[in-house]
């Protein structure tokens, strides 16, 4: 029998909280003296390095060994370089290339960005195989359809980020590659055999163990070949059953952020929370909108009635907390050593200064080299050649947010090729600003002249207003330049880049071609604010 006053400080081991503020709010770092295990960074939580460098000082004064997670892939979706866009080309930039190196290379650059601002737990690699085009949220954030290319690189992921020090995570187990459902709104279906998923949605998730992944993050994603019933987040048939039995996994196993309508709708964020952790889960993700004490008092309190009722075993809560207590500790223990060797190998080199704190904020100069051989340019026959002559008029087309793209983040080719090519115009058009008219081509065509015409775009195959507007522009532009920013399912205009994703990065990169090499390029990346 425990002492029940100990059950608060259990409860609180298991959770990650997100909270609003660029620094620590005093119910976290109250909540930290009492036991809390970790938290979840956001983007509302990051300014640049140095103040997340700030931020995790102060929680780290509380609660030396907390677990400081944060949802960065690197790719379209990022947290820690939110503001900018990503400094690095995303998973299936680097599964176009096809180097496991190379992709374990940006990985231990990001890892060392990560470690320097005092992150131990990211919420990467994406392991899932986008084996459905039609996928609304996986998209670019996975490596490819195919799943040993997905494998190969997700295991070059985790061991990039885990050598620098930051424990990986591979998600969305088990693969949320094969639906049209978004898990934030609603519960996937992944209607394929234990056939189909050993061959393909658990080939890299096989692989990202082999390769020592710290973590796997669930998927909200019901999965009737395992379990007919409860999605992957509650089931103790995939958790416990599949991922641990089956597949051997020994880490921690964080749920996907908890308040998701795939999860929360059905059983509410308390029910949700409890059942996951009877399922086998040990550590339970918060973010989004309940980011607050009164949401962490909550889950704790219905954690601990759960306990008490019989519900959810004492004994599962304490595996939870040991496997929460054993990464933590891993984490300070390899960015103590990762630490240390950094100043001795910056030491070793002549002429190099051994800083006591990293620098403000530097790009990716290995991203941006992977951005640019991940660019494939198909010219049609007659179409015009690169560079451009002249500065360009851009029009990029929004297509409705994936929820998992922070609104903030910015994308698009307007903004690098104005850096490059100075008179360069651009607007962004949506669905709603072309809905109705009986030419569709005329407000991308205005402005343009007789300048080259650059139409930017993002999975044109999933949204048919874009398709629709494309082929009227091309009738009357087919000079046009189409710069695909998404998945590349089709290829048109007289010059058809595809960046495989909407990094700033690879923006950067496809402006570089279509302004030319004469063109002097600016900084790599600009010092964050």
């Amino acid at each position: 029998m425990s002492i029940h006053g100990e059950l608060p400080e259990l409860a609180a081991a298991v959770m990650q909280p997100g909270f609003v503020g660029t620094s620590a709010p005093d119910w976290v770092r109250r909540w930290l003296g009492a036991g809390l295990g970790g938290v979840a960074l956001f983007a509302r939580n990051v300014e640049s390095p140095v103040q997340v460098a700030a931020l995790t000082a102060q929680l780290r004064a509380e609660h030396p060994d907390v677990i400081v997670a944060i949802d960065e892939e690197a790719g379209d979706v990022t947290r820690f370089e939110s503001r900018h866009g990503s400094s690095r080309p995303g998973n299936l930039a680097l599964g176009a290339i096809d180097d496991p190196e190379l992709t374990e290379a940006v990985a231990r650059d990001l890892g060392r960005d990560l470690a320097d601002a005092g992150i131990t737990l990211d919420y990467a690699p994406d392991a899932d195989v986008n084996n459905n085009p039609a996928n609304p949220v996986i998209g670019v954030r996975a490596f490819g359809a195919d799943p040993e290319l997905a494998a190969r690189h997700t295991a070059a992921f985790v061991r990039g980020l885990q050598e620098s020090g930051v424990a990986g995570c591979a998600k969305h187990f088990p693969g949320h590659g094969d639906t049209s459902v978004d898990s934030h709104h609603d519960v996937p279906l992944i209607a394929r055999s234990r056939a189909e998923l050993d061959a393909g949605e658990l080939v890299p998730f096989r692989a990202a163990i082999a390769a020592g992944a710290k973590a796997v993050m669930t998927g909200h994603l019901l999965v009737p070949a395992y379990d007919p019933e409860l999605p992957a987040t509650l089931s103790r048939r995939i958790l416990a059953g599949l991922l641990r039995e089956e597949l051997g996994f020994q880490g921690v196993i964080v749920t996907d952020a908890i308040e998701m309508q795939g999860v929360s709708r059905r059983f509410g964020l308390a029910g949700a929370a409890v059942r996951a952790l009877a399922a086998g889960v040990d550590a339970i993700c918060v973010g989004g909108e309940n980011a607050d004490e009164q949401t962490a008092i909550e889950l704790r309190d219905a954690i601990v009635a759960a306990v008490r009722s019989g519900d959810l075993p004492e004994e599962r809560l304490r595996d939870a907390v040991a496997r929460v207590r054993s990464l933590a500790a891993w984490t300070t223990r390899r960015q103590t050593e990762t630490g240390a060797r950094a100043i001795a190998d910056a030491a070793a080199e002549p002429g190099v200064a051994v800083l006591a704190a990293p620098p403000a904020a530097r790009g990716s100069a290995v991203g941006l080299a992977a951005a640019r051989r991940a660019i494939k340019v198909t010219v049609a026959e007659g179409g015009p050649e690169l560079p451009v002559t002249g500065a360009p008029h851009v029009v990029e087309f929004a297509p409705a947010r994936n929820i998992a793209i922070g609104s903030e983040t910015p994308w698009g080719l307007g903004a690098p090729l104005a850096g490059l090519l100075p008179g360069t115009t651009s607007r962004r058009l949506t669905a709603d600003d072309l809905d109705g008219l009986a030419d569709r081509a005329e407000p991308v065509l205005a402005g343009a002249d007789d300048r080259p015409l650059v139409l930017v775009v993002r999975d044109v195959h999933r949204h048919p207003w874009i398709a629709d507007t494309l082929s009227a522009v091309l009738a009357v532009r087919p000079d046009a330049i189409v710069v695909e920013m998404g998945i590349p399912a089709e290829v048109t205009g007289g010059v058809h880049i595809a960046t495989h994703g909407a990094t700033r990065a690879l923006g950067l990169a496809a402006a570089e071609l279509i302004a030319g090499p004469n063109v002097p390029a600016p900084a790599a990346e600009p010092v964050a604010a």
